[in-house]
């Protein structure tokens, strides 16, 4: 762990034995396991120096240490089902005060089961409790719905008479946590060892972003919701390597076929350029794809990167030329366009897709290109990796 003393820290609870959705905590969702998305947008309040990930399991270990988290071991007494989080949080407060010798002001709770959390709304939150506004701050949105309660004598109105019918305008809101994040002054907590306390205050987030996962139908939607949004919180594409598929990602994914049935397809000079610049960069390339065709191993030849055709288990061949060259998963970018892509997209750290892949297949995407295949969608993803080079 750091030997600093932020004013603020976040603190992710996340235990391995999830039973809804086993190994829910490192689920892909926009190409990035909810851990990551947690962390990720814990790091992007500026009022929040440092993220701590709570856990008992060392894949979600690895996870955390991989987007930029603190890991604090949390003991199994601490990681059953009876287990509150007011317990993991009070746990890793005294594990950050053992080893920087202070705790901090202020902790920022947040749920890797929230894959959208609004990180400008969790900045304000975090500075209306360092600013002393509020001793706790947490995520809400606001609803005008009609709750009701099964009675003995059947259903009747929480929070409206339900013998009469009011308008929307006529209605007070109410606001309903999204579970996101929960922002609490630490002295008052570790005193009231409950997450409300003293003046509670909610910061209104989005509707949208208050989706939380507890059920695979849940975690499926989570997926679609960040394919059609381009996914993941953002961070720059620093990566060691750039692997690709070839139809529908080099190619529009259109073959034309002559009467002596020999193929051909139009590829774009401009994506050409941006393999070129890749190149000269160092950046290791590798167009892996499941189809054996003349065209691709001479379009490989004219760019310079290394071609792997007729591969059926794509993932397989992609750990193996990792590994031959002693580079991470975690720091590949892999770009397809189709199911068969799928295996590959889980297995690395920047999953891409061109913006004709379908739901299915950009529900496991990071990134979204906006050029199409075999239009601009290579040039698009090189210059992002050189930006960031």
């Amino acid at each position: 762990m750091t030997h600093e003393h932020p004013q603020a820290v976040a603190i992710i609870p996340a235990r391995g034995g999830s039973k809804g959705v086993p190994g829910k905590n490192v689920a892909p969702v926009g190409g990035v396991p909810l851990v990551g998305r947690a962390i990720l947008a814990a790091l992007a309040a500026p009022s929040i120096g440092a993220a701590y990930v709570s856990t008992d399991d060392a894949d979600i270990a690895a996870v955390a240490r991989q987007y930029g988290a603190e890991v604090i071991d949390r003991p199994a007494s601490l990681a059953t089902d009876t287990a509150t989080s007011e317990d993991a949080l009070l746990h890793a407060l005294d594990a950050i005060t053992s080893t920087t010798g202070r705790a901090p002001r202020v902790l920022a709770f947040l749920q890797a089961t929230s894959p959208f959390i609004d990180s400008e709304a969790l900045e304000r939150a975090t500075r209306r409790v360092l600013d002393g506004a509020d001793d706790v701050v947490f995520s809400a949105f606001e609803t005008y719905a009609f709750l009701w309660r099964r009675g003995h004598d059947g259903a009747e109105g929480v929070n409206h008479d339900h013998s009469f019918r009011p308008r929307r305008q006529d209605r007070e809101p109410h606001f309903q946590e999204t579970g996101a994040f929960y922002v609490m002054r630490v002295d008052g907590f570790q005193d009231a060892r409950f997450r409300f306390f003293g003046r509670v205050g909610l910061e209104q987030v989005p509707e949208a972003t208050a989706v939380e996962i507890d059920t695979p139908d849940e975690l499926e939607v989570a997926r679609r919701l960040a394919a059609g949004t381009a996914g993941a919180p953002a961070r720059t594409l620093e990566v060691d390597a750039l692997v690709m598929d070839f139809d529908g990602v080099h190619t529009d994914d259109l073959v034309s076929v002559d009467q002596n049935g020999v193929e051909s397809v139009r590829v774009s000079r401009s994506d050409g350029m941006g393999i070129g610049m890749l190149r000269e960069a160092g950046l290791p390339m590798l167009i892996l794809s499941k189809e054996r065709n003349p065209v691709v191993a001479a379009r490989g030849a004219k760019l310079g990167v290394e071609v792997l055709q007729g591969i059926d288990r794509k993932a397989t061949a992609l750990r193996d030329w990792c590994a031959q060259r002693g580079i991470a998963l975690d720091r590949v970018a892999y770009v397809g366009n189709d199911v068969n892509d799928i295996e590959c997209l889980e297995i690395v750290g920047w999953p891409v897709v061109v913006p004709e892949a379908g739901a299915a297949v950009a529900a496991h995407a990071r990134l979204v290109l906006t050029k199409p295949g075999g239009a601009g969608a290579v040039r698009e993803l090189a210059e992002m990796i050189l930006k960031a080079r």
